[in-house]
């Protein structure tokens, strides 16, 4: 590993040891639905400098003035953030990411499930993953999966549910992606699983549509999340 690298893990794995002010990361959200404005309130109370962009500018404002971030257009609104949260459908991920600008180097939380449209299936899976699809699609990102197992009803309230921590799981070939997903999860009060490399999103996509089929074809509603027990 580069001594850049290192010096960059180590800085991320003191995060605790500084003040709020110094934890801060610069974060885009892309989209203004439901669970990008989950991102937006979490992220800004957590006290990262948030700018949201969305393909109706006008929500994107609403979304931003709501919460005490910043609207941008999508043009050039990836310069100079330490994080890219794509929070679109799947179908969209990649031409929403494309659409902000130079994404060399930059890390790209996908949150996405690939689901058919009665949400009740996936369309991709065993030999890919929508995780692997979007880092085809934008090969200069450094791709991290996480949050998918997470509703959008559930990030908006934050991460304590039924008196128990909500569980992120973490995927990717960059250990700088995972741990700066794992930085935000942590700074927004989730634990945080790491679940190996991004092919393991393979695994993580069909959790995520359980979830969802718990939620809705099972009837249980959308406070529940999954989570990994195990002994101390």
């Amino acid at each position: 590993m580069e001594y850049g690298a290192i010096k960059y893990l180590h800085a991320l794995q003191t995060w605790g040891q500084h003040s709020r002010k110094d934890r801060q990361m610069k974060v885009l959200v892309i989209g203004a639905g439901n669970m990008g404005s989950g991102f937006v309130k979490q992220l800004t109370a957590a006290g990262h400098q948030v700018t949201v962009t969305a393909r109706e500018q006008e929500k994107a404002q609403a979304v931003a003035q709501q919460f005490g971030a910043k609207a941008a257009p999508a043009a050039g609104a990836a310069k100079d953030v330490d994080a890219i949260v794509v929070a679109t459908p799947y179908g969209e991920s990649a031409n929403a990411l494309l659409g902000v600008g130079d994404l060399a180097g930059k890390v790209v939380i996908d949150i996405s499930n690939p689901l058919t449209p009665d949400y009740m299936g996936l369309t991709l899976g065993h030999t890919t993953s929508a995780a692997e699809e979007i880092a085809k699609a934008v090969p200069g990102a450094e791709v991290v999966k996480g949050f998918n197992t997470v509703f959008a009803q559930v990030l908006g309230a934050g991460s304590d549910l039924g008196g128990q921590k909500v569980t992120v799981f973490l995927a990717s070939d960059s250990e700088r992606a995972k741990q700066t997903a794992r930085v935000l999860a942590d700074s927004m009060g989730f634990v945080v699983v790491d679940a190996g490399a991004l092919k393991n999103a393979r695994y993580l996509e069909p959790l995520g549509g359980l979830n969802v089929y718990f939620g809705y074809g099972a009837g249980q509603g959308t406070s529940i999340a999954p989570t990994w027990v195990h002994q101390n």
